[in-house]
């Protein structure tokens, strides 16, 4: 099964921001990336059979723009949730388990979020119940991290290679899925 997984467009968030489940504003270049994402996606995907999104305006408003406003809105899809770091920039985080986490990162959650691998436990729900569905290619309007998972889900990195070719704003990645995860 082949996935078409686009991030959102940039964000007008201060760089270094922990903005992960936030509704934050679009930069004012919205309109010329979502066109550009647009015109790509005409080209891979002429007949999708699945449009899926996260909830979050960032790429639910994409998603309309690019002709999919009845896209599927999926939690399941959404950035990781920082907790009671959202909003902050990590060179501000006076929390003294920021060290804990950055040692693992992957296994411990954030105060009153998550951590990855509850992020990876929902990502892989989400692609095992498309899998399963028999329906086809999908399209998938996302986020950074997500797209990152998926890669990982799909063998194509590994826990310390996972963020290391991170897609840009408003890039698509097509991940092809193998039949199990």
């Amino acid at each position: 099964m082949e996935i078409i997984f686009v991030r959102h467009t940039s964000v007008d968030v201060a760089p270094g921001t922990c903005y992960g489940q936030s509704d934050v504003p679009l930069n004012e270049s919205f309109q010329q990336e979502a066109e550009a994402v647009r015109q790509q996606l005409l080209s891979k995907a002429e007949h999708p059979l699945r449009v899926y999104t996260s909830p979050l305006f960032r790429c639910t408003r994409l998603a309309e723009y690019c002709g999919f406003p009845d896209a599927i809105r999926d939690c399941r899809l959404m950035e990781l949730n920082f907790g009671e770091w959202e909003m902050q920039r990590y060179d501000s985080i006076a929390d003294p388990r920021l060290g804990e986490w950055y040692e693992n990162w992957f296994d411990m959650p954030t105060p009153g979020g998550e951590s990855l691998r509850d992020q990876l436990e929902r990502v892989r729900d989400f692609i095992d119940e498309i899998r399963g569905c028999g329906c086809g290619n999908a399209i998938v309007f996302t986020h950074g991290g997500v797209i990152a998972l998926a890669r990982y889900i799909a063998g194509l990195s590994d826990k310390e290679t996972l963020f290391s070719g991170q897609p840009e704003y408003g890039e698509i990645i097509t991940i092809e899925m193998p039949a199990t995860s």
